[in-house]
């Protein structure tokens, strides 16, 4: 496929490009009423709990008047930035929800945003037609979709990163220009960026290669004094924007303004592992997290990923860094597509080469997503573009497989719902051929339905708790969800022995029980969770690990 060009491979009959927007705008729209209509789906993971006192924690920091310092020591979320958990803390305030329900909507309203960034880059870059490619790629990835719900640190991340893209793309746009609006965004992204995770210095390292890359070309064309003049004149006008960054990174990470190097303290702890290892699920073998293959992300990104997205993510990749390269074109839309390249691919790759510890899937690689759909979207309209015109059967035949391919997965979301993010592609068998191979349910959402499915259960059987003591539920898995579905009737235990019921995840660390089965959550014939009756039976251990 020919390299994305200097000029966007957008429509150019205007009403066409503004069909393609209203497009754009009403599949946003849709995609804030699934959020309103199944916000309540999805149950808590191993993390809801401490990140929902991490946000009460903060708000009581700043209520009073900073005296309050629970915040700052807190489990080990104070190295990571709160601002989500502070918005639901707030919103749980307001809303008519439960806590938890409320932190699901304030994370699909989140998503959606990220979604409007997404969309806005690509319309910047390929105009109508690759923003809402852009955009139609990111609402058909399972991945994003699963996670926005439920993902608090990782999913604000994503989303803080794609408001940052959207705001250097601008402002190489008009460089050596400034606009105050411009200023004001990237300010705001860079504060929120690194403000919810320190791996937002992607963002200044981004930055600087794609400055670099305009600075030099100016170097060249107009000399150096003249560029270094228009750098430095640049940077200056920079410093109400990094003012700005602070001001929201201290907002949102307040730990990370009270000594000038707790950044760096964040950084230097993120480096190395911080917990006990344990062993996962990987390409069917189970392997220490701290000695993950350097193929663990590419591998699950080519798995995970819908398939037309990774085509045209990898088709895109091509098409930009070939471009980046063609020194006959612009440097500052070569340095926008620099920009975009490194935000898709330098995460990766610096993963790979440094191979840390990696568990949990890739939900800590959410954020490639956004720049990874761009990418993609500009791809898919170059390809639209070229094809248009060489026939437009042709264009429309290209068109026809490309809905199929995002039908695929969006068909794929509605059977999985609302375990999303457990998808895996056709490459991988599904979910079913998935599941002997990798984790799929590793934060345990499944455990809400469950729970539910106890309680109907013992509903329909007519059984009430034992007199003078709760139900006694061995959990294998996070208990905070049964404690919150199931309430006080019930009190949760990692020892089986003399317990009532048993639930336990789909994954390979739990046992399978020869016990009556009260319940099992299943999504494409494969078991996410069952609940057993194990009353009148003897269980020494929840857990089990596979035979070699």
């Amino acid at each position: 496929m020919a390299s994305i060009s200097s000029s966007a491979p957008a429509i150019t009959v205007p009403a066409a490009g503004t069909l393609l927007d209203r497009l754009a705008v009403g599949l946003l729209v849709v995609v804030a009423g699934v959020v309103l209509l199944t916000f309540r789906d999805y149950g808590l993971g191993w993390d809801d709990y401490t990140h929902s006192e991490y946000g009460d924690l903060l708000l009581a920091f700043y209520r009073s008047g900073f005296s309050d310092r629970r915040a700052l020591s807190f489990v080990n979320l104070y190295a990571y930035g709160g601002g989500f958990d502070m918005l639901a803390a707030l919103a749980a305030k307001a809303l008519p929800f439960t806590v938890f329900e409320t932190r699901r909507l304030m994370g699909g309203l989140v998503g959606l945003l990220g979604l409007f960034a997404t969309w806005r880059i690509g319309r910047r870059l390929g105009g109508p037609p690759a923003g809402l490619a852009a955009l139609v790629l990111l609402a058909a990835c399972p991945l994003y979709i699963g996670h926005m719900f439920m993902n608090a640190k990782d999913a604000p991340f994503a989303v803080a990163m794609a408001i940052l893209l959207l705001a250097l793309a601008r402002f190489f746009e008009t460089y050596p220009r400034l606009p105050l609006a411009t200023g004001a965004l990237a300010g705001t992204g860079f504060g929120l960026a690194i403000g919810s995770r320190i791996m937002g210095g992607f963002g200044v390292v981004d930055f600087a290669a794609a400055l670099a890359l305009v600075a030099a070309s100016e170097a060249r064309t107009k000399g150096l004094r003249a560029a270094a003049t228009r750098l430095l004149s640049l940077l200056l006008r920079l410093l109400p924007a990094v003012v700005l960054a602070i001001a929201v990174m201290a907002l949102v990470w307040p730990w990370s303004v009270i000594d000038p190097l707790n950044p760096f303290r964040a950084v230097a702890y993120f480096s190395h592992f911080f917990e006990k290892p344990w062993r996962e699920l990987f390409a069917g073998e189970l392997v220490p997290v701290t000695d993950m293959p350097r193929s663990y992300v590419p591998t699950l990104l080519a798995l995970q990923l819908p398939e037309i997205f990774f085509a045209l993510a990898l088709a895109g990749i091509a098409g930009a860094a070939a471009t980046v390269c063609r020194h006959d074109l612009p440097a500052r839309r070569r340095a926008v597509l620099l920009l975009l390249l490194l935000a898709g691919t330098l995460p990766i790759l610096v993963t790979v080469l440094a191979q840390p510890a990696m568990y949990n899937g890739i939900r800590h690689f959410v954020f490639v997503l956004p720049p990874l759909a761009v990418l993609a979207g500009l791809a898919g309209a170059r390809l639209i573009a070229s094809l248009r015109r060489r026939s437009h059967w042709l264009a429309a035949a290209a068109g026809l497989v490309m809905c199929a391919g995002l039908a695929l997965p969006v068909v794929d979301m509605v059977r999985l719902h609302p375990y999303e993010y457990t998808y895996f592609n056709m490459v991988a068998g599904g979910v079913a051929g998935a599941r002997t191979r990798y984790m799929l349910d590793y934060w345990g959402l499944s455990f809400k339905q469950a729970s539910l499915a106890i309680a109907a259960w013992l509903a329909e059987h007519g059984e009430h708790k034992p007199a003078e003591r709760r139900w006694k539920l061995a959990v294998c898995g996070p208990h905070r969800s049964p404690q919150v579905e199931l309430g006080g009737d019930f009190e949760t235990t990692w020892d089986p022995q003399g317990a009532d019921f048993a639930l336990m995840l789909g994954e390979f660390y739990c046992v399978t029980f020869d016990a009556p089965l009260v319940a099992e959550v299943v999504r494409e014939g494969v078991v996410y969770a069952r609940v057993y009756d194990i009353r009148g039976r003897s269980y020494t251990t929840l857990l089990t690990t596979p035979a070699p």
